[in-house]
């Protein structure tokens, strides 16, 4: 069965299966003549606005790749938070769990330089007033997978990582399936603070989400240096990985098992990426194209990877270790494969491609998208 009929069927009744929790945000961009440094200025060619946020995103960066996924959010009753509504309702993604409150809607301000590097600031309460209501927490009971941002509010992320803990108890007791938990450690340590997930509840995603994913300023931000980073990672998944082997019932409480699981990626931008799977570390270059514009080409390539790992992957795979080994080198691929494309439009969510797009390109340089 395709992607796109699974999602088809699923849009028929029933939860979305990936739910991704994030901000659905308002982005209005500056073209500027220069990103300035500390009391330096620069010009703005061009201002015009989009629909963005890591959780909207990832989550449209599935829905174009034909998985069904739906939108953990909360947005502002004004002008911002009604358009960012309208835009959402132009995509394939379930809106159901998206509550409007009173405060100001959440939106970043991003500077955008001729070279497509850029500078954001966001502002805006209304995501940081997030609290998981009842319906969508029970809706994680019936997901295949659960995506979290660090930009969720602390206690809103400590009640999802505990739900999710309990689905998997639940499932070990019962043989089901609880959801597969993606966390992305989105921002710096400093910029957090307050206003999104602390180091501590970082510290739990680190040891139980079954796919962590971080760019290449809040992992140096967190662990202290990209080499730290990788370090921390491949410990904190062997250490996951001698846990379970102690006990029938702790592995069977994970979404995924194998060799390779858990798994993590820091990416550092044009300089590729490392993949820790399973404890062992490997480096992947990143696509060569004409970039346009960066942003949101972290949230495009975490849609790849949920896709191509936790959605796509098959379970007998995973027990496979040359097949599990195989299936993280052709993940990395096509994930990268979806950033770059994105890179080559500008704004975020219109340049995300469909997965004839993605194919098409790994085919172009030799892959053939498997």
């Amino acid at each position: 069965m395709t992607p796109e009929s699974d999602a088809g069927d699923a849009a028929e009744g029933g939860s979305p299966a990936i739910l991704s929790v994030g901000a659905a945000a308002i982005d209005e961009w500056y073209a500027v003549s220069n990103l300035p440094q500390p009391d330096g200025g620069a010009f703005a060619g061009e201002v015009t606005s989009a629909f963005g946020g890591v959780g909207a995103n990832v989550a449209v960066a599935l829905d174009r790749l034909g998985r069904d996924a739906g939108l953990v959010s909360r947005v502002g009753d004004d002008e911002y938070g009604r358009r960012a509504l309208a835009y959402l309702a132009e995509t394939g993604v379930d809106g159901t769990h998206v509550a409007v409150g009173d405060d100001a809607h959440t939106r970043s301000l991003i500077l955008r330089d001729p070279d497509g590097e850029r500078a954001i600031v966001t502002a805006g309460e209304s995501f940081r007033g997030l609290r998981p209501d009842d319906d969508a927490l029970a809706a994680m009971a019936d997901a295949d997978a659960v995506f979290l941002t660090a930009y969720a509010p602390d206690r809103a992320a400590r009640r999802i990582l505990d739900r999710v803990e309990s689905l998997r108890e639940s499932a070990a007791d019962s043989g089901g399936s609880p959801p597969a938990l993606i966390f992305d450690l989105s921002g710096s340590v400093e910029e957090l603070v307050g206003r999104g997930t602390e180091p501590a509840t970082i510290h739990r995603f680190l040891h139980r989400a079954d796919l962590f994913v971080a760019d290449g300023v809040a992992a140096p931000a967190f662990f202290g240096s990209a080499e730290a980073a990788v370090e921390r990672v491949a410990d904190a998944q062997r250490r996951a990985v001698a846990s379970e082997r102690e006990s029938d019932a702790a592995s069977a409480s994970r979404s995924r098992g194998g060799p390779t699981w858990p798994r993590a990626v820091l990416t550092h931008g044009a300089d590729g990426m490392t993949a820790v799977a399973g404890g062992e570390a490997t480096e992947f270059d990143a696509f060569d194209v004409e970039t346009v514009d960066t942003t949101g080409a972290g949230d495009a390539f975490t849609g790849g990877l949920i896709d191509r790992w936790i959605a796509g992957e098959s379970a007998e795979a995973s027990a496979d270790s040359s097949a599990a080994r195989d299936g993280v080198a052709s993940g990395v691929r096509f994930a990268a494969a979806v950033a770059a494309i994105n890179c080559t439009s500008r704004f975020t969510q219109p340049g995300l491609p469909t997965r004839s797009e993605v194919e098409s390109f790994l085919a172009e340089r030799g892959y053939d998208g498997d």
